[in-house]
């Protein structure tokens, strides 16, 4: 086979692949780019949320909202435990409407809920609550 008489076509073949190459690197590049952008863009979201709650639960009148728990129902529907930044209550013989008072209260806090477990018994509710801050 005579190659000298394809030399040209060989040639732009040749500069055919190199350009698609050329391009698959460039459109990877910048694909890869672009999401390495969104992940930045995602961690720097998470860090000042993280910030914004850091600065929330370091309130310091978050002890004086968890004291208004107390409140909210009688003293004999009541068993309360508060330790330093800890807290375990009971409410026992909740009315529908003192529950609704006390669950909107509690979800509204800037506290770290580890236990909120409400039990129906008859017509009267029952409210285990533990949390920390």
């Amino acid at each position: 086979m005579n190659w000298q008489k394809y030399q040209n076509e060989l040639m732009v073949l040749a500069a055919a692949m190199l350009m698609l190459l050329a391009y698959s690197y460039k459109h990877n590049q910048s694909s890869s780019q672009i999401i390495q952008a969104q992940k930045t863009q995602e961690a720097v979201h998470t860090l000042k949320h993280a910030i914004a709650l850091k600065k929330v639960w370091k309130n310091k009148k978050t002890k004086q909202k968890v004291d208004k728990l107390k409140i909210l129902v009688p003293a004999a529907k009541l068993r309360w435990n508060k330790k330093s930044n800890k807290l375990q209550a009971s409410f026992v013989n909740l009315t529908s409407l003192e529950l609704n008072k006390l669950t909107t209260h509690i979800l509204n806090l800037a506290v770290q809920i580890q236990l909120l477990d409400i039990q129906k018994i008859g017509a009267a509710y029952k409210v285990e609550f533990k949390c920390n801050w």
